[in-house]
């Protein structure tokens, strides 16, 4: 199915119908896995974490983008697994409408593969990326088979990025790598280490505490008297 013919059959027989603005709410379908649930959380949880004194973005999953030209909520819409928005105001959002964001499109795109959604996003969807929404970096990724891929646009075209030494592909948006972990994948910084959940920083800074109180009490210090 070509672009054009996939985006007309979108349009069902509402699509004359246009809606306002205030009623674009998001209209994707249930996460097709725990593991889908599980990966889109750990990401938003850990860029949110790591840019949290920042308000000039956005990042959702499994969330609308409506992108018509005619401003139409019954055409032209996509629903990315993750995506990340630059230089935009971070607010809550009942979904992305491109023309209600100043024309933007998502910076990096991330799409978690399945059985059902594999030749499509990596197709498709690809295409849609690439010729449409001219998204920077485009990524996609399978929990189950590990399979991981990355895409930077170039002239138009996206081509492939090549791994580092650790695996990791790295995002000229984010300025970040993103590489597997345990399973999952994981963003990491510029020098190789992970990008931590509110969790595991609080669990370092506990395990960090326990070796300083360690070592004064082998000095005969007290750390609760400190």
């Amino acid at each position: 199915m070509t672009i054009a013919e996939e985006l007309e059959s979108q349009q069902g027989i509402s699509s004359d119908v246009i809606f306002p603005p205030g009623d674009l709410y998001s209209d994707e379908p249930p996460l097709e896995t725990e593991l889908h649930l599980r990966q889109i959380i750990l990401l938003l949880t850990c860029l949110e974490w790591l840019w949290k004194d920042r308000n000039d973005f956005y990042a959702a999953g499994n969330l609308t983008i409506y992108y018509s030209p005619r401003q139409l909520k019954s055409e032209f819409f996509r629903g990315p697994d993750f995506f990340v928005v630059l230089g935009c105001e971070r607010k809550t959002r009942k979904s992305w409408v491109v023309w209600e964001e100043d024309g933007k499109y998502p910076n990096l795109i991330l799409e978690i593969l399945s059985d059902s959604t594999a030749k499509t996003d990596r197709g498709l969807k690809k295409e849609i990326y690439q010729d449409t929404f001219r998204t920077p970096d485009y990524f996609w990724f399978d929990p189950y088979t590990q399979e991981f891929a990355g895409f930077h646009l170039v002239d138009g075209e996206y081509q492939p990025l090549q791994a580092n030494e650790q695996g990791y592909l790295w995002s000229q948006q984010l300025g970040l790598y993103l590489g597997i972990y345990q399973g999952l994948l994981r963003l990491f910084t510029t020098d190789g280490k992970l990008v931590p959940t509110p969790e595991e920083t609080a669990q370092k800074s506990e395990q960090k505490a326990e070796r300083l109180a360690a070592k004064l009490r082998e000095l005969n210090i007290d750390p609760d008297t400190i």
